[in-house]
């Protein structure tokens, strides 16, 4: 037993020091229904959320659904400045109307920027006050190291977030909208033509995987919040700034391995966990590490939460059977206009011109306007 103990810190030691360029990046292990800390490294360090915005931007959401402000059959418009948003994104034109319910779906499974955008500004009013009611949640949650200016979490430099704040949150999503939990296991969308699976790689291929997020743009690298629950005990594991989909899935799958190997560890709970660390805490850029300047000549390389099959990985890109695909698309919408656009309907929120690609990412072939969902570069790099 003891050896086997030793074995499985030593893979874990190994998963972790693969899981990203940083000397110590942030991560933690918890169990969900204690709050109890299993193990945590640079749990106060800031850094760059990348999508798992999208997870305060749910919450917000959750918040106005029981408020009354909205339905999950409220329409949510797609104005010109959602549309613009950088990929990973659906692509629906300005003017488009899904249902809520439709939208919290692309958003949270495929970590869509133009409808993450769409559903800020229609509960919200805009962009910037829907940034306030989000921070105003977090410092309702003790999220103390958290600051939010966008829904999405393209890159923004006063946009930052700690591994032991996101277990707050988490917390809270699941404790207080149990409801909507199954939001965070869906293998994977179809959109008219198009199947999208979840770009998370522990759903569908990690025993009791249940959600819940990604992240990545090129400042953070890749992020990622995993869940998973076995015999009624949930633990969530928290990995920042790995250096591609595959090794933050792995190293999460480590975290999680080794927590239900041990049960009873764990002493101290998320919201005691006392502060360490840098006083300054400064958010780590990564982006000379994960999206270099390329030498002269050279082609600039995509990193993407697309990942790419890899032999050496039990995440590959693919399932081993066909996804679980929830039909997702336009229409629907027969619920009251969110409270915040009532009233405004017809006008659209922001007046700005369709983009054309990232000026720092060459398009991919191919790119169009029209594709936008389909692109390789899904996102967060992008995302």
């Amino acid at each position: 037993m003891r050896i086997n103990n030793i074995m499985r810190m030593a893979l874990l030691a190994v998963a972790l020091a693969s899981a990203g360029p940083a000397a110590a990046n942030p991560s933690m292990l918890f169990d969900l229904n204690s709050g109890r800390v299993l193990q945590h490294q640079d749990a106060f360090k800031r850094w760059y959320p990348a999508s798992l915005t999208k997870l305060m931007t749910a919450y917000v959401a959750f918040r106005a659904i029981e408020a009354g402000e909205v339905q999950l059959d409220s329409p949510i418009r797609i104005s010109r400045k959602a549309a613009s948003q950088i990929p990973a994104k659906i692509g629906f034109k300005p003017g488009s109307v899904v249902t809520l319910d439709n939208a919290l779906k692309m958003m949270l499974v495929r970590s869509t920027n133009d409808i993450a955008m769409a559903i800020g500004e229609n509960i919200g009013g805009s962009q910037e006050l829907f940034a306030q009611r989000m921070n105003r949640e977090a410092a309702r949650l003790g999220m103390t190291d958290t600051h939010y200016s966008n829904p999405n979490g393209l890159f923004s430099p006063d946009q930052f977030t700690t591994a032991r704040d996101q277990a707050l949150l988490v917390m809270a999503m699941r404790r207080d909208y149990p409801q909507y939990s199954g939001y965070y296991s869906i293998e994977g969308l179809r959109v008219g033509k198009r199947a999208l699976n979840n770009f998370n790689l522990l759903i569908g291929r990690y025993e009791g995987a249940d959600g819940m997020k990604t992240g990545f743009v090129c400042e953070s690298g890749f992020n990622l919040i995993g869940s998973a629950t076995r015999n009624g005990r949930t633990l969530v594991a928290i990995v920042l700034g790995s250096k591609n989909a595959h090794s933050r899935a792995e190293a999460a799958a480590a975290m999680l391995d080794e927590g239900f190997a041990n049960p009873q560890a764990g002493a101290q709970i998320v919201a005691a966990l006392p502060f360490y660390g840098d006083a300054s805490r400064e958010p780590v850029n990564q982006r000379p590490i994960i999206c270099p300047t390329p030498v002269k000549g050279a082609k600039q390389e995509q990193p993407s939460e697309q990942a790419q099959e890899q032999a050496n990985s039990r995440f590959k890109k693919k399932l081993d059977r066909p996804a679980k695909l929830v039909e997702v698309g336009l229409g629907g919408a027969t619920g009251p206009v969110p409270l915040a656009r009532r009233g405004q309907e017809d006008e659209d929120v922001a007046d700005v011109p369709l983009p054309s690609w990232r000026p720092d990412i060459p398009a991919p072939a191919g790119y169009s306007v029209a594709v936008q969902g389909d692109s390789g570069a899904s996102g967060e790099p992008s995302k």
